[in-house]
């Protein structure tokens, strides 16, 4: 169920109890050819696969599209708001939530300049409403082995307009890939133990920024290893899992 497609009436009528999901994205540059709102469109396309399967026992808000992208303010068409800015005006949609008496909220990020900051809203909220149950899922994560057997390229291959993310809208709006030259492989020198991407966490973090990380390219990873077929195997393994774990939150506490 989309939140915003329904009645004041409607959801009145929904059960409390009722999962309420949200996607945070982002507006940033992805290279010479994914559009700016990659993110977004990834984190939309994945929560419709949802509603298609299991919308009967989910509720979808509207989608948070500008968050936190400081670091690809280089590159012309990022935008971006400040952490604080995030904290306080998902904090705000999440508690109108909670006012309405819903007790489950989901934050579902589609965006890696999101992760640290989902997880402070996720627990300075969990302290507020100690009777609220509160998830932070970010795409990626919530299929790590699945998405690991697809990837195709090696280490740092699937960092950002790479692999999965091209490989995702050339599914989702082939449109905007079909007929372009995919750029090389674009993965950052760095420490040993600050090699990561998005399957394999550091040992320890060095902040660059993405003009820095990407040698101007906007580009980390191998999107020449992109395909429609795949993204479409990608967009199946993560619903599958966003399904098998929203059914585990519905069926209750773990004991």
């Amino acid at each position: 169920m989309k939140w915003a497609e329904l009645t004041a009436e409607q959801l009145a009528a929904t059960d409390r109890a009722t999962p309420v999901i949200m996607n945070i994205g982002a507006v940033e540059q992805h290279g010479p050819i994914l559009p700016v709102e990659t993110d977004n469109l990834i984190g939309r396309m994945l929560l419709n696969a949802l509603d298609d399967r299991i919308g009967e026992n989910v509720l979808i808000l509207p989608q948070v599209p500008i968050c936190c992208s400081s670091h690809h303010m280089d590159f012309v068409g990022s935008l971006s708001v400040r952490h604080e800015t995030l904290l306080a005006y998902v904090g705000d949609i999440v508690e109108s939530v909670i006012q309405h008496g819903y007790k489950t909220i989901i934050l579902f990020n589609s965006h890696g300049g999101n992760l640290a900051i989902g997880q402070v809203i996720l627990e300075k909220l969990g302290d507020r409403h100690p009777d609220c149950r509160l998830f932070f899922f970010t795409w990626w994560n919530v299929a790590l082995e699945e998405l690991q057997e697809i990837q195709e390229s090696g280490p740092g291959g699937v960092g950002h307009a790479c692999e999965f993310e091209t490989s995702l809208i050339a599914h989702f709006a082939p449109r905007y890939v079909d007929g372009k030259e995919m750029p090389k492989t674009q993965i950052p020198q760095t420490y040993e133990w600050a090699a990561a991407d998005m399957l394999n966490a550091p040992h320890g973090t060095f902040y660059r920024n993405m003009m820095h990380l990407s040698n101007g390219t906007g580009v980390l990873g191998s999107p020449e290893h992109a395909s429609a077929d795949k993204g479409r195997r990608i967009a199946d393994v993560v619903v599958g899992k966003l399904v098998a774990m929203v059914g585990d939150i519905l069926n209750g506490a773990p004991s």
